[in-house]
């Protein structure tokens, strides 16, 4: 029946299923509906982010022991836009990641600003997500009460890279993660595209000029 409705159709409807998914798994991780968040990705699929380089399974793993530990991270997302490769697809957007955090007995909000994007593949009539990527902006940090400050001596932020150097502090000093700093990020942007080539190269697109 799919064949006699029109190519601009079937197309919408790969793209509302691909951005239902990016949310869906975005919001599933902000909610702590953890198998719903293993489900919408590939077993194979690849995720690169600050504190986690690996499949789903260590990825669903890692974000509940985040949450254990008291880091809940929510996500702010800007609207998605979908580049459509037959069975394979990039989907890319804003996002602000916020994280709680107390850093010297001072409680506050630590927010990243990046670009997610994500890889989409089709497999009998199912989409799902083969990769997640983010592209770090920069960041910034606001008391929860105003009035107080949180002082950082800037000589503690001297060794990470500025796109996302509060949020590797924060993770690295006061979380004890090991963080990645040859992320992609717009202080480095030769990362960038080599990032957005190895996408777009996979769905067989050029980078979007």
């Amino acid at each position: 029946m799919t064949e006699s409705l029109p190519k601009s159709v079937l197309e919408a409807a790969d793209i509302t299923a691909i951005t239902q998914l990016v949310v869906r798994e975005r919001e599933s991780r902000d909610l702590g509906r953890w198998e719903q968040m293993r489900g919408c990705f590939w077993p194979e699929a690849l995720i690169r982010v600050s504190w986690f380089r690996g499949n789903p399974d260590g990825f669903v793993e890692g974000s509940k022991d985040m949450a254990k530990r008291g880091i809940p991270a929510k996500h702010r997302l800007g609207p998605i836009l979908v580049f459509l490769a037959g069975d394979r697809a990039v989907a890319s957007l804003a996002g602000i990641i916020d994280l709680p955090v107390k850093i010297k007995g001072v409680e506050g909000t630590l927010s990243s600003h990046t670009r997610f994007l994500y890889r989409a593949e089709r497999r009998n009539s199912r989409w799902g997500l083969m990769s997640f990527d983010a592209i770090y902006v920069r960041d910034e940090l606001v008391p929860s009460i105003p009035g107080q400050v949180i002082s950082i001596d800037p000589a503690e932020l001297k060794e990470f890279r500025p796109t996302y150097r509060l949020l590797l502090y924060y993770l690295k000093t006061q979380g004890g993660y090991a963080v990645d700093q040859t992320l992609a990020g717009e202080d480095k942007p030769e990362t960038v595209e080599a990032l957005n080539r190895e996408l777009f190269g996979w769905a067989g697109m050029k980078v979007p000029a």
